[in-house]
Formats: C-alpha cells, structure tokens, sequence
C-alpha cells in the first residue's frame, strides 16, 4: 500500500474539494450553493473544506481561477507578425474575450460560472473597491500592448482610457449576458471594440499631485532579492538583478501601477508587486482577475509589448520583506529604485515610484517634469 505524504493528502484533498464545489456551483450558483453539500460531494467533512478554504467565496474564486489555468495551461501563445493597429488587434482580443459568453443550452448558475461572473459574490464595500483598482491594472496592462501597435516613428500616445472603454463594453455584455442570454451579436460586439479606436480621448499622463510628491529617501542598502517569483505577464522566474524600479502595491492601490510604468527611466526595468493581508479571498480576487486577462491577452499580443513590465502577485510578501516593509494591507504603496546592486532610493505613500524613480539619488531630490 502506498502511503501519501502530507503535503499530497491535502493536494488530493484540495483537489477533491474544487471538483466538488465546481459541481455544486455550476448546478446551484453561488448564492444558493452550501459548503455542506461540497463536503458530502468530495466525501469530506465540513472541516476539512474549511481547513483549505476559510469561505464560500474564497471557495468559489478558487474554482474560477482553476478553470481559467486550466484552459490557458499549454496553450501556445499567439501573436502578430508584424506590427498592426491598434483596431485590429482589438477586434481580435474583442472576440478572444467574448468567447467566455454562455453558450446555447447553458443552465443560468453554469453560464454564470463560464462567464466567470462575480455578480452577487462582491457584496460588500472592500471587494468592490478592490475590483476597481484591479480593473485599473487591467486596463494598463491592455493599453501598453496597444501602445505597442502605434508606428515607430509615430509620437508616443497613452491608450489608457481607450483600454478602460473597452473593457467596459466587454464587461458590460457579460452582465447582460447573464440576465438576457443571446443578446447582442459577438461580432458586432467585436467591431465596436475596433472602431473605438478612432476615437480621439485626449487621453494623457498629467497626475495633478505628482508636484507635490515627497522626495524619496536616498541610500546606499544591500539588495538580496527574493528568489522563485514568477512574472505573471510572461510565466518566466523574476529576476531582481536589473536596475530598475520596484513598485510594492496594496491590491486598493493598483491604479498606482502606471504611476511607475510612466516615471521608470529610459531602459530600466519595472517590477509591479502586489501585496495583501487577505490572500484567500483579496489575493485570489487579483489572480483571478489578472490570470484571466492576461490569457486573452497573449493570445493576441506578443510578449515582447511589456517586455519592461514585470507584474508579481507576492502572496508571502516576499519581496516586501526583502525592501524592508513589515506591516501590509491593501492600502501599502511603496517604492525603491535598485542601480548596481544596492538599493538606492526609497519611497512610500502615495506618488511612491514616482519619488523613488525620478530621485537624485546624490541628494534624494526629483525633477518635477512628468511623462505622457
């Protein structure tokens, strides 16, 4: 008789309990569905479900994020072949997105969970904060890869707000899509999202409060990187070793994250690193959200496009800890900016990367020009 070890019994265990939970969600919704159930379904005890998962919600974010790895892992990434514009590559990502619509046939509890919908599962004021700032993050991340498409010699434009009207119309016929299945045409869908980007939003980098930034802290500090992280845009091990900046951010302060992809130097790296103090329902919140995106987004767009980002979701807070932040929560904004080795700057509260970005690290003072 082979025995498990510990640490296979509570993966065995684990696994048992999502197969179980997605069952029940998919035949109950998360409203109605109860944890009794999921233990009678995986043959456990109500115990043992909570010793993996605290709550109902954590349970059913942990199915979600389950179902999204599960139908990216493996899947080789798609990109362009040659630069295009940016209509074209978001009718594509457009009709990459809405393949998760509820098919034809579809019972209302299971087309809500293929939709990855979070409608009834948010009812309280954090979640829905938190959401904000990750749909912040997203629509980043969704605007560099269109940046990405404008012509070389072309003058730099910021597609930020393009990105957040079209995940807007995209999250918007999703929640149609859950109380009128059918409605609206996919591909009309699609080409809408195209010819939003002929319009002209004036959209520029101007934050108002930049000015008024503290300087960050000059410093010469040893620098031990964490190890074993993972980038979650490319998949790939980070590697601290390069200069660049090192933005740690609460999940309620992820619209920060721009903040330091604008104000990093020319040819210097970027890590956006998010932290929480609630990893079983904040931090899956975030890497449900972020995971999901991110494969409708390389099957569009080549790595390359964010090849200065690197975007960590740090549930031990390592990195943190290796900067020499202790105390977390969801409202941390801290920055350090590492040059050969050492850290050589550092900043904290709100306008953080900017301050330790822009810092003269002889005298701890910025320039106060900003980037569009």
């Amino acid at each position: 008789m082979v025995r498990l070890t510990r640490v296979q019994q509570q993966e065995r265990t684990r696994t048992s309990v999502l197969a179980a939970a997605r069952e029940e969600f998919t035949e109950h919704g998360y409203a109605l569905a109860k944890v009794d159930r999921i233990a009678e379904r995986a043959e456990l005890t109500r115990g043992a479900v909570y010793s993996n998962f605290p709550s109902k919600r954590a349970l059913y974010l942990a199915v979600l994020i389950d179902m999204v790895e599960s139908a990216t892992s493996g899947e080789p990434p798609t990109s362009p072949t040659s630069p295009t514009s940016p209509a074209e590559v978001l009718g594509v990502f457009a009709r990459t997105w809405l393949e998760r619509l509820p098919l034809v046939g579809d019972t209302a509890s299971g087309g809500r969970l293929h939709l990855r919908s979070l409608g009834g599962v948010l009812d309280d004021e954090h979640g829905r904060t938190v959401l904000a700032q990750v749909v912040r993050l997203e629509a980043l991340l969704l605007a560099i890869a269109l940046e990405s498409c404008e012509p070389a010699h072309a003058v730099p434009v910021r597609r930020v707000r393009l990105a957040e009207l079209v995940l807007t119309l995209l999250d918007g016929s999703g929640h149609l899509a859950e109380s009128a299945p059918g409605f609206g045409d996919p591909f009309d869908l699609a080409r809408a999202c195209a010819h939003l980007s002929g319009i002209d939003l004036a959209d520029t980098w101007t934050p108002s409060y930049l000015p008024y930034v503290a300087p960050a802290q000059p410093c010469g500090d040893a620098w031990d990187p964490p190890t074993g992280l993972a980038n979650q845009i490319s998949g790939d091990r980070v590697d601290f070793g390069a200069d660049g900046l090192i933005a740690v951010l609460g999940a309620g302060r992820l619209a920060a994250a721009e903040e330091a992809v604008r104000s990093a130097r020319p040819g210097e790296q970027v890590a956006v690193v998010v932290v929480t103090n609630d990893s079983a329902e904040t931090g899956r919140l975030v890497r449900l959200r972020i995971t999901d995106l991110l494969g409708c987004l390389r099957r569009v767009f080549a790595p390359e496009v964010w090849q200065r980002v690197r975007l960590i979701l740090d549930d031990e807070a390592l990195t943190a800890s290796a900067i020499g932040l202790t105390d977390l929560d969801d409202e941390t904004e801290a920055a350090v900016r590492v040059q050969g080795g050492a850290i050589v700057a550092r900043a904290h509260g709100r306008g953080a990367a900017y301050a330790a970005s822009t810092a003269d690290a002889s005298n701890g003072t910025q320039p106060r020009s900003t980037r569009t």
